[in-house]
């Protein structure tokens, strides 16, 4: 045997390997050890035996074996790689352990299967033990029986998969060995355990002596079900918890365990279908036929046979159904009927959901039927009809059922009912929404009135069967109508009604309540061997008597007292009984004064009059609920009533009607009163508006769809135009502001038709009109209706529509008013059945077209001739296309087309997709019910090897899906039967639509997961073009089904196919798609629709839409009741209306009693038992909302840095993140709470935040520990487009943030990563309001987060495509920097700056300039260091840069880094008084604003008051000797006489400024913006106090600053007038040429003014011009009386405005406004004229003006205007005058500047390519002036001119050398050097064209560079300034020191400094001076880019300018001045001018 020694020292595996067997026995053993040392499951070694374990159980040693086996154990115990040897191990179990005679090795043996089947690898095990079965050896069967029945034993049947061991039973029974007949027998009882009467059909043909003996087994058994023993790894937690049963010993479980054992099996799906086509005589089709009924009945006896088997095989069962439906249809022997009845239910019964293909034809045909007496037929056909239901839905029979409820025989509708009452107990309140019962209830409601006693009682029956599903709160608003009597009865059955599954309902046990076609979990009983005749309801019932009655009374009495409050309130609101006019009388006279009531009918009118106005008094003071509204109302139509003559009692009349609706309980018989009458007045010229008004009011109260119903038609009983035409009009007006929801189209459409043929041209007009109003909410459906109308009255219908095209249709600002109860129960009722009810396709008339649809024409498709076949297909299209729209009833086409699908001849497949198509189009949303026997034949087309038929089948098939949705494709097992089709294009196809069509969807029916194997197939398809369909379909089949799901239907698969499959899986995993989130807005028509009109339209895939609809119309609810979201102040009521989402029943009624309340209702009625609930709720919700989980923050914090979890970041949300967050917060918050903030309806979400924001101080600890999770569930909300739950977010964060302040918190990293970015999201919201609150927060945040990290965001934030947003960001960035300085710049100052500045080139202006604006603040905190830190700009942006730094008059950098914390606080008030930002919302509060700055000013010494004086003070100074106050603050101590600093002082204002208010800025623009009322009396009362300043000289100088304002507030009001008040009748035609002449004489007032006048803006003027313009020309002004005097008023002011304003601005205006009416084609000619004939104007009075323009900017216009209309495009003008008008300006510049005008192009870029240039050369060289003229233009920017040929060409390039040195670096002092004493040698040398057109900047710094070079060569000492002084020019700078300045000089600076004073405030203090006439030349100060508001530029010109003068005063005057005088710090200067000579004059003579 050879030594032992030599494998003794072998390591353990090579052991278990050896040939001696003893060498393995001792392998085994020491393996068996090492196996249960190894701790780590997933350790390497267990790696080296994985091979080896399948000879560890085959060793031909039996002795060796053993070990070996007990070692195998042992590693499939503990090795985590053990389940990839499942299949060899067991494999080899089955072969070489089973057949062992010793008893232990087959013991192992089973162990090792059982922990096999415990490591999840039970698929496997049951597949190699079934194949052990067909083994010879009977010991092998035996064992594996045995196996099968333990692991059934241990592991239940949810693990065991008991379909193939109950397909292979019987054959076991057949056995000859009896050992396996035995176990089999044991087998059989075990499998009966768990499964029950399941498993009697299977077993049904074995031997009849074993089945009794299994009888009599099964009977001993006990009735309680098994429990699973033994638990799978992944089952811990119910092994722990059957454990701890185990040890209390209860049984607590067992009712759900029964259920779910209940619901594990289906009889039907462990039976083998039969396939029965093929048995059926060959002669069945011709004896059917046969005329004597014994052949007939033959026939029909062999197909009965062969329909009882309970399953059957697919196939194409078409012919044989219609063969039975004939019978059933015309047979006249009611025993054959009876027999093709029973054969119809046993093919549905066997085919089940396969049957659904022809329910639709039979249906109609066995409820026509039902007239039969017999009631053998009867039985029959209910046994059918309800086998056949279970095949299809209640919806899909809907159109059939509801055909019959009218007939006229009772039978028919008696069975019709008994049916509907079967069929709602297998429903449940999912399969049967609200838009399913609500047809059917109100065809039962008839029949519950009907004559028929056995009609009223089936009625009963049905609706009392439905109140039980559904509960009687969702019933009980279509039985509204019935008396009480009826009512009780419907309860009394519904009582009766005994569900199959319980409250829950549906049928077999509850076990399809998800399910809408419960057929799949059919009742055991129905599917009994013996084929039970009894209908199957029967059994059901008695099976689930018991379990059905508790759960079902319990859900009573809230639902009932529901009801009761809905209808109670129903008929408080909308039905009213009729008075009596003696009644009405009584009722009036104790709410009516009696001299009103008396004069009512006075034949005189004045009496009238003065009664209608008592009346509106006490309807005034009257209170509601004591308001009798149809006695007042019916006073009101007293004689003469709506006949009233004189129009000012009528007015009154119809006024009070509006108020009595608005402020009573009014009724719709109220409103039925006084209708007639508004509608008889509409069309009256002066009574119209009233009667409007009404109608509205009447619409809020009584519902507008009810309204626009009664109106419309009662406009069209009458024969008047005007009323017809004016109703038409308020319906399209009250659409707009009331949205589109519930208006029934069809109640007045034919109206509208009527007035489309109308002969009135005004009603025509009206109608067409309104067809607009509502295409904004029907879209393009809406032209089906008119599609027959006259082709001219079409084209002007589309040319409406046209307009319409792309716009939204506007919010709703009115809705009904409802009471509380109503709206909280008719909301559920609007969720459910508004979108349906009001499809727009539901409301075309539909043609049935069955008839048409004729044997002949069924026959001739099916034709075996081709021609003959195309012949039939013809007719078929040309039926279809006749009709336009038609039925879902087609008779048998759809057979005859399915047959031509198939056809061997191409050109017809292709013809019936053709004809598929339009009838898709034709039938709309009713093709659902063809989609099996129709739809898809057509993707079995897509298989065709031609191309274009491939092509033509996918459109018809996206043709369909469009009118179907998607949800009855992939229902049942159809789909999944065309992939199993081995054709690639066929897969292809279908994939690439799957990977289409499911991303789409929000959910798909169950059954999709039986594709999956098929889509595994194609994975791995020979065919790469299906593979990779297949690839891309994985993702989206992965996004509905789940990755687990799919991963666990792999195990079926071969191992390779598996492990590539898996890996296939794993990477579509990671491209996943998200599913779609349910939008605010529904798809369908357009979001726009959807979400105005949730009703309006629907998408036809409503399984996929509903959550969203009900979202939408949630929103749309806001509307409705606005106080809910705000008004939270009551808890107890808050709770109340949110409670019990725990319990559907108290849900209800709590809701309803909540409601209740807050309407001021009772709530008596409610019942205690839903009462008491309601408390316990209540105490629920008292509880804290928030729990406090310690160390849970940072828990979540690890998890996601471990990505454990997903992180927070997303552009749009997808499912998994909210799912995430949901799961989270479950353990921090009140499951109520939770419950709320999830709810689909936003107004509950509001109120959770109401909850929130109430707990925010008392749980602030618990609400720290959440922070994260509250922050990430508000950047959800931000993704709504709901701008309440917006608000109400927005108002919590900043309650949330003031807390966190409070308590010290700062925000973590984790915390603001997932909240800030989407913040700045918001920012760029286009409400301002949600912005306004955003800049707050993002203000608060920095004191709970650094700024400094804040800064990285914001700066994110500027790269976003919103322009708003990156504005935003940009000023947000600004107060940051100067808030906290620049270390806030991350990463570096230098980078941010970079990225900061690109944006100064942004299109966008507002983002400009923000940008601007920020790198200013950078440039106030850093000065010249910005220009290194910004990088290299444009040319363009840095001259833009350098503008607005020098506009931005900053003094002293203010140090941000020394702020205090308090400073710090007040961010939204910045301390620097000259701050460039100021966060928006600080500047809403003028006076605050002012108060800050003062405080500011006292607090800071160090600012400077370099342009304040103080009058008082100097004219108090009685010195001798007094020197002008010194303004300046530098420190001058080298000067020779040192002067005195003076200090800032706040005064009081002084005495004569007590007659204006301290706030004067914030009067005048509250005043101003009075004049843009919409109130006419308001805004002439504005313009004449306006007017009274104006007009007094010494006050006039108070609007400086405001002048824009006020012309922009102007212009608003006279667009109020042009498009509201001049239409209104209702308006006054006196009042509005009062508003005319105020508007007028205000203007020219303003006009005459030139200072104020030359304040107005180029925009501004441009708007201006064109108001006045179209004024002119509105002819409706002329036919006024007094209009003509208006007209000629505006001609004058036009005159006066071109002549007193800047004259640049007019010209720029004009020349704009003229571009803009020549692009536009809406501006008529005339406008153009007129503006032309003003520029000509403007060109007569250039030789006066020019001096004063500033050309460069004119000619910029110019240059555009040529860019728009170059001059080709201006020829092809209807008039040449706009060319001649531009030549004539240019020819006038060129005339009155000579060449010159070539130096005024700097403003224009690509001069070389600019067509003006060009001009302008041409007409200076034609002139002759370009070879003689002297061109100065020397610097770099103007050196472009070629003809230089000028005289003092030499001095030109000497200053342009010079001013190049100046201009670099290197050179620059060089340059000045050299350019000061080129001065001195040429004094009169003009340096004014150099210096013209460069920056400010460039100009002071050469100017002071002179004045340094000067003081220097003259011994002066060197000038020492902080800022860079600006100059007015050079030669003012070199004027001689010694020049005495003249008071005059002062006197302008003076003015100045106080114009200057008056800006220093953003919101503009006020001066009183008025300005002299002549204003001094600033074009040379004004940037090279002059802004609109050129007021704002002079102004800062003339600090300039100041400060230049005040320099120079202070070197001419070094004598000290008599005392430090102090300057004011923010006075309004408002002294009047001849005060202010006086004091002046004295100044002066002192000086002297």
């Amino acid at each position: 045997m050879g030594d032992d020694s030599e494998w003794m020292k072998l390591p353990i595996d090579q052991k278990c390997e050896h040939k001696v067997w003893k060498a393995r026995l001792n392998g085994y053993e020491e393996a068996l050890k090492l196996f249960q040392k190894i701790e780590d499951e997933k350790s390497p070694e267990w790696g080296k035996y994985l091979g080896l374990i399948k000879k560890f159980v085959t060793d031909s040693n039996a002795v060796a074996q053993l070990k070996g086996l007990e070692a195998a154990l042992a590693f499939i115990e503990n090795a985590h790689v053990a389940g990839k040897t499942t299949g060899e191990v067991v494999s080899g179990v089955v072969t070489k352990v089973f057949n062992q005679p010793k008893a232990r090795a087959k013991e192992l043996g089973m162990d090792i299967c059982l922990m096999y089947i415990e490591i999840e690898k039970n698929e496997v095990v049951q597949d190699e033990l079934l194949k052990g079965l067909d083994n010879k050896n009977p010991k092998i069967v035996v064992a594996c029986i045995e196996t099968l029945r333990k692991a059934l034993s241990e592991f239940g049947s949810k693990i065991v998969t008991l379909k193939p061991v109950v397909k292979v039973l019987p054959k076991q029974f057949e056995s000859r060995e009896k050992a396996v007949r035995d176990e089999s027998k044991l087998l059989a009882v075990e499998i009966y355990k768990w499964i029950r009467d399941a498993l009697r059909p299977p077993l049904q043909n074995i031997n009849s002596v074993q089945l009794k003996e299994l009888e009599e087994e099964w009977v001993k058994l006990p009735p309680s079900p098994p429990k699973q023993t033994r638990f799978l790894r992944s089952q811990q937690d119910l092994k722990a918890k059957f454990e701890q049963q185990q040890a209390q010993g209860g049984e607590q479980s067992d009712g759900d365990e029964e259920e779910e054992t209940a619901a594990a099996v289906d009889p039907y799906d462990l039976l083998e279908p039969v396939e029965i086509l093929s048995k059926m005589p060959k002669d069945f089709y011709e004896k059917i036929e046969a005329k004597k009924w014994q052949e007939r009945k033959e026939a029909l006896e062999a197909v009965e046979a062969l329909t009882k088997n309970p399953k059957l095989e697919n196939g194409d069962y078409g012919d044989l159904v219609r063969a039975l439906k004939k019978v059933v249809g015309k047979d006249a022997n009611v025993m054959l009927v009876s027999m093709a009845a029973k054969c119809l239910a046993g093919l549905a019964s066997g085919l089940r959901k396969k049957f659904g293909t022809y329910a639709g034809q039979v249906v109609p045909t066995i409820l026509e039927k039902f007239k039969e007496k017999k009631l053998q037929v009867v039985q029959s056909l209910q046994e059918a009809i309800d086998a056949i239901f279970l095949t299809t839905t209640l919806q899909n029979l809907s159109e059939d059922i509801l055909g019959v409820m009218d007939n006229k025989n009772p039978s028919i509708k008696q069975q019709a009912s008994l049916f509907l009452a079967r069929s709602f107990r297998h429903c449940t309140q999912a399969t049967l929404p609200k838009s399913v019962l609500k047809p059917f209830c109100a065809a039962l409601i008839k029949q519950v009135n009907d004559s028929a006693p056995e009609v009223r009682d089936a009625a009963f029956e049905a609706l009392g069967t439905a109140m039980k599903v559904v509960g009687e709160k969702a019933v009980n608003p279509f039985l509204a109508d019935l008396d009480k009597l009826k009512l009780d009865k419907i309860k009394e059955c519904a009582d009766k009604v005994e569900l199959p599954g319980g409250k829950k309902g549906a049928a077999g046990g509850g076990s399809a309540s998800g399910d809408k076609k419960p057929a799949a979990k059919a009742p055991p009983a129905a599917e009994a061997p013996p084929k039970s005749s009894a209908p199957p309801k029967k059994s059901q019932t008695a099976s689930a008597n018991k379990p059905s009655a508790g759960p079902a009374k319990k859900g009573k009495p809230a639902s009932a007292a529901g009801g009761k409050a809905k209808k109670t309130s129903d008929s408080k609101e909308t039905t009213e009984a009729e008075i009596s006019p003696e009644a009405c009388e009584e009722l009036a006279a104790a709410v009516l004064p009696a001299t009103c009531l008396q004069q009512l009918d006075s034949g005189n009118w004045k009496e009238r009059l003065a009664s209608m106005e008592e009346f509106q008094r006490a309807v005034e003071t009257m209170d509601k609920a004591a308001m009798p509204c149809q006695a007042l109302v019916r006073m009101l139509a007293k004689k003469p009533g709506w006949k009233e003559t004189n129009f000012q009692v009528m007015q009154m009349k119809l006024h009070i009607v509006a108020l009595v609706a608005q402020r009573g309980q009014f009724s719709k018989t109220s409103a039925s009163v006084v209708l007639d009458g508004l509608v008889d007045k509409i069309g009256d010229v002066k009574c119209g508006g009233n009667a409007k008004s009404a109608l509205t009011a009447i619409g809020e109260t009584c519902s507008l769809p009810w309204t626009a119903e009664q109106v419309v038609s009662l406009a069209f009983a009458q024969k008047n135009p005007k009323n017809q035409a004016e109703t038409l009009n308020w319906l399209a007006n009250a659409m707009k502001e009331f949205g589109f929801a519930g208006i029934k189209v069809k109640g007045f459409i034919n109206n509208v038709k009527t007035a489309l043929g109308a002969t009135n041209p005004a009603v025509r007009t009206a109608a067409i009109a309104l067809l607009g109003v509502m295409y904004l909410y029907m879209g393009q459906p809406l032209r089906m209706f008119f599609e027959d109308e006259k082709p001219a009255l079409l084209a002007q219908i589309d040319a409406e529509f046209e307009k319409m095209q792309g716009q939204s249709p506007p919010a709703p600002i009115r809705s009904t008013k409802k009471t509380a109860e109503e709206e909280g129960d008719e909301g559920g009722e609007q969720d459910e059945d508004g979108g349906a009810g009001q499809d727009i396709m539901d409301l075309l008339p539909r043609t049935d077209i069955s008839d048409k649809i004729t044997s002949d024409l069924v026959s001739k498709i099916g034709d075996k001739n081709w021609k003959i076949r195309k012949e039939g297909l013809d007719e078929a299209a040309a039926v279809i296309s006749e009709a336009k729209f038609i039925t879902p009833n087609i008779g048998e086409l759809p057979l005859a087309l399915k047959g031509r699908l198939s056809d061997s001849n191409k050109i017809l497949v292709q013809q019936t997709l053709s004809i598929l198509q339009q009838l898709a189009t034709a039938m709309g949303p009713g093709l659902k019910q063809h989609v099996k026997a129709l739809g898809f034949p057509v993707i079995t087309v897509l298989g065709d090897s031609k191309v274009n038929l491939r092509t033509a089948a996918m459109a018809t098939l996206q043709a369909w899906v469009e009118q179907t949705g998607m949800k009855d494709w992939l229902e049942g097992e159809d789909l999944s039967e065309e992939l199993k089709r081995e054709n690639p294009f066929l897969r292809q196809e279908v994939l690439g639509w799957l990977a289409e069509k499911l991303p789409t969807l929000r959910s798909v029916p169950a059954d999709l997961m039986v594709c999956v194997p098929q889509l595994f197939t194609c994975l791995e398809d020979r065919n790469a073009d299906v593979r990779k369909k297949a690839q891309d379909a994985l993702p989206t089949f992965m996004m509905h089904l789940g990755y687990d799901k799919m991963n666990k239907a792999t195990g079926k698969l071969k191992p390779a196919s598996k492990d590539q499959v898996v890996a296939m899986l794993e990477k579509a995993r990671a491209v996943m798609p998200a599913k779609p989130a349910a939008p605010a807005k529904t798809g369908g028509k357009g979001s726009a629709e959807q979400s105005r009109a949730p009703s309006a339209s629907r998408t036809s895939e409503d399984f996929t839409d509903k959550p969203e609809a009900k979202k939408v119309r949630g929103g749309g609810g806001a509307a409705k009741k606005p106080p809910s979201p705000t008004e939270e102040a009551p808890p107890p009521s808050n709770q109340k209306e949110c409670n019990g989402s725990k319990k559907p029943p108290v849900k209800g009624k709590a809701a309803a009693a909540a409601a209740a309340a807050a309407a001021g209702g009772q709530q008596g009625p409610a019942g205690k038992k839903p009462a008491t609930k309601g408390q316990k709720d209540d105490e629920d919700k008292s509880g804290p909302i928030f729990i406090l989980v310690p160390n849970a923050k940072e828990q979540r914090i690890k998890e996601e840095k471990q990505l454990k979890i997903l992180k927070w970041n997303f552009i749009t949300p997808r499912d998994e993140y909210v799912e995430q967050l949901k799961t989270q917060m479950a353990a921090c918050f009140a499951k109520w709470l939770l419950d709320e903030m999830f709810h689909f309806d936003f107004q509950r979400q509001v109120k959770a935040i109401g909850v929130m924001i109430e707990r925010l101080n008392s749980e602030s600890e618990a609400t720290v520990s959440c922070l994260d999770l509250i922050l990430k569930w508000i950047t959800l909300r931000f993704f709504e487009t709901n701008t309440t739950i917006l608000m109400k977010v927005l108002e919590y964060l900043k309650l949330l943030f003031m807390m966190l302040n409070r308590e010290n918190y700062h925000l973590t990293e984790y915390e603001a990563n997932s909240f800030v970015p989407y913040l700045i999201l918001k920012v760029g919201e286009s409400k301002d309001v949600v912005r306004k609150d955003v800049r707050v927060i993002l203000g608060m945040l920095c004191k709970v987060y650094p700024a400094s990290k804040l800064f990285p965001f914001l700066m994110e934030g500027t790269k976003s495509k919103n322009s708003k947003q990156r504005a935003e960001c940009l000023e947000e960035l600004g107060c940051l920097i100067e808030g906290y300085g620049m270390n806030v710049c991350q990463p570096t100052a230098a980078k941010s700056l970079k990225e900061i500045a690109v944006h100064i080139g942004d299109r966008d202006t507002s983002v400009r300039n923000a940008a601007l604006n920020t790198v200013v603040a950078v440039y106030n905190v850093c000065g010249d260091q910005v220009y290194k830190l910004i990088g290299n700009l444009s040319e363009k942006d840095m001259s833009m840069l350098e503008e607005r730094i020098k506009r931005s008059a900053k003094k002293t950098p203010a140090a941000p880094a020394k702020q205090s914390a308090a400073e710090k606080t007040q961010r939204e008030q910045p301390t620097n008084p000259n701050a460039t930002f100021l966060r928006k919302p600080a500047q809403e509060d003028p006076g605050k604003l002012n108060q800050s700055r003062q405080n500011a000013h006292s607090d800071h010494p160090s600012i400077p008051k370099e342009f304040q004086l103080d009058l008082d003070m100097i004219e108090q100074d009685q010195r001798s000797v007094c020197e002008l106050p010194d303004l300046v603050q530098h420190q001058l101590d080298e000067l020779l006489e040192p002067v005195m600093i003076p200090e800032p002082k706040i005064r009081s204002i002084s005495p004569h400024f007590d007659d204006l208010h301290s706030s004067t800025a914030s009067t005048i623009n509250f005043v101003i913006s009075q004049v843009a009322s919409g109130d006419i009396g308001t805004s002439i009362q504005a313009l004449a106090q306006i007017d009274e300043v104006l007009r007094q000289e010494d006050k006039a100088d108070v609007m400086s600053g405001h002048i824009d304002q006020l012309l922009i507030a102007t212009i608003m009001q006279l667009r109020l007038i042009n498009s509201t008040h001049l239409a209104d009748d209702r308006v006054d035609k006196k009042d509005l040429i009062k508003l005319y002449s105020c508007i007028m004489g205000n203007m020219m007032s303003l006009f005459s003014m030139e200072t104020l006048a030359r304040e107005a803006s180029i925009g501004v003027l441009k708007d201006l011009m064109h108001s006045l313009i179209t004024l002119m020309l509105d002819s409706r002004v002329e036919d006024v009386e007094d209009g003509t005097q208006v007209i000629r008023s505006v001609n004058l002011l036009v005159i006066r405005v071109l002549e007193h304003s800047d004259q640049t601005n007019v010209f720029s205006a004009l020349l704009v406004l003229l571009q803009d009416t020549l692009v536009s084609n809406a501006g008529s000619l005339k406008v153009s004229e007129l503006v032309m004939k003003c520029l000509w104007r403007m060109i007569r009075l250039l030789p006066e003006n020019i001096n004063s323009l500033n050309l460069d900017r004119i000619l910029l216009d110019v240059h555009n205007f040529m860019k728009v209309f170059p001059k080709e495009k201006l020829k092809q003008l209807k008039t040449d005058v706009p060319h001649r008008t531009l030549k004539t300006l240019c020819h006038t510049l060129c005339r009155l500047t000579g060449v010159k005008i070539l130096d005024h192009l700097s403003m224009i870029e690509n001069r070389n390519e600019s067509e003006l240039e060009a001009y302008l050369r041409r007409v200076v060289k034609h002139s002759g002036n370009l070879s003689g003229t002297k061109s100065d233009r020397g610097n770099e920017k103007s050196a472009h001119g070629t003809d230089d040929r000028m005289s003092k060409a030499k001095v030109s390039d000497i200053l342009s050398e010079i001013f190049k040195k100046i201009g670099s670096k290197e050179n620059t002092k060089e340059g000045l050097t050299e350019l000061y004493e080129y001065k001195q040698k040429y004094s009169d040398a003009d340096l004014e064209p150099f210096l013209r057109n460069t920056s400010q900047f460039f100009q002071s710094y050469v100017e002071r560079g002179l004045r340094v070079i000067e003081s220097e060569r003259e011994g002066k000492p060197r000038i020492q300034s902080s800022t860079v002084i600006p100059q007015h020019n050079v030669e003012s700078s070199l004027s001689s020191s010694n020049e005495e300045l003249k008071p005059a000089v002062y006197y302008e600076r003076l003015k100045i400094l106080r114009q200057r004073q008056g800006l220093e405030n953003t919101t503009r203090a006020l001066s009183s001076e008025d300005e002299p006439p002549q204003r001094p030349a600033i074009s040379s100060l004004l940037s090279s880019k002059p802004s609109v508001a050129s007021s704002t530029d002079m102004l800062h010109s003339k600090l300039s300018q100041l400060k230049e003068s005040r320099e120079l005063y202070q070197q001419e005057h070094n004598a000290r001045s008599g005392s430090p005088t102090r300057a004011r710090a923010a006075s309004p200067a408002t002294a009047n001018l001849d005060d202010l000579k006086k004091r002046l004059e004295r100044i002066k003579s002192k000086r002297q």
